[in-house]
C-alpha cells in the first residue's frame, strides 16, 4: 500500500548533504583509522596496556588493567569510557558513535556488537542520532549479542549469546532471544 504522505517520504538528497560529524570529528576519525593498525597488530596476550593507551591517546576513559582484544573493532574511541577489569572480547564491535560506558569487571564477548548510533526513522532527512549505551558493573554481553542505542543493561545483568537488546535490562537480570526477554534473576552481592 502507497503512503502518499510527503512526510512519510524520504529526502534522500537532504540526507547525503547533512553534516552528521563535525570537521573535527571527520579529522579524528581519519586518524584513528590510520592508527588502528597500531591497535590491531599486536600480540593478545601481552599488549594490554599498549592498546589502552592507544585508545587513551585518542580520548577514551580506559581503567585499570582492561583487557582489550586487538580484534575488537572500536569506532570513534573518545566517546568510550571502561572501568577497571572490564573485558572486551575478540571480534566486538563498539560502534561509538554516542557515548558507550562499560563498567567495572564487565564482559563483552567476542562478536558482541554494542551501537550507540542510528538515524531518526520518523524524519524525512533520517539525520544521525547518538543515544548512550551504558554496560553496568560486572554485567556480561555474551557472544554475539546486539546492543542498540539508548540502551542500560544493569550491575550483574547477563545478555545472552544472540540476544537482540532494545530496551534497559534491571540489575541482575539474564535475558535472552530476539528481541530480548528477562528469563532468570541473579543474586547479587553488595
Amino acid at each position: 500500500m502507497a503512503n502518499d504522505d510527503a512526510t512519510a517520504r524520504l529526502d534522500i538528497a537532504a540526507n547525503r548533504t547533512a553534516r552528521k560529524y563535525s570537521k573535527r570529528e571527520l579529522a579524528a576519525r581519519v586518524l584513528w583509522g590510520l592508527a588502528t593498525p597500531l591497535f590491531r597488530l599486536t600480540p593478545r596476550p601481552v599488549f594490554w596496556p599498549w592498546r589502552n593507551a592507544l585508545l587513551r591517546c585518542f580520548g577514551a576513559t580506559i581503567g585499570n588493567r582492561v583487557r582489550i582484544s586487538p580484534s575488537a573493532k572500536i569506532t570513534m574511541p573518545w566517546n568510550l569510557t571502561i572501568g577497571d577489569d572490564a573485558t572486551i572480547g575478540g571480534w566486538a564491535r563498539i560502534y561509538a558513535v554516542g557515548p558507550i560506558t562499560i563498567g567495572a569487571r564487565a564482559t563483552i564477548s567476542q562478536y558482541s556488537h554494542l551501537c550507540a548510533g542510528g538515524h531518526d526513522p520518523t524524519s524525512p532527512t533520517m539525520e544521525l542520532i547518538r543515544p548512550p549505551i551504558v554496560i553496568g558493573e560486572d554485567a556480561w554481553v555474551a557472544a554475539d549479542a546486539f546492543i542498540g542505542p539508548d540502551v542500560t543493561v544493569g550491575r550483574g545483568a547477563v545478555v545472552a549469546s544472540r540476544a537482540v537488546v532494545f530496551s534497559d535490562v534491571a540489575d541482575g537480570v539474564i535475558v535472552s532471544g530476539n528481541p530480548a526477554r528477562a528469563r532468570l534473576r541473579r543474586e547479587l552481592s553488595g
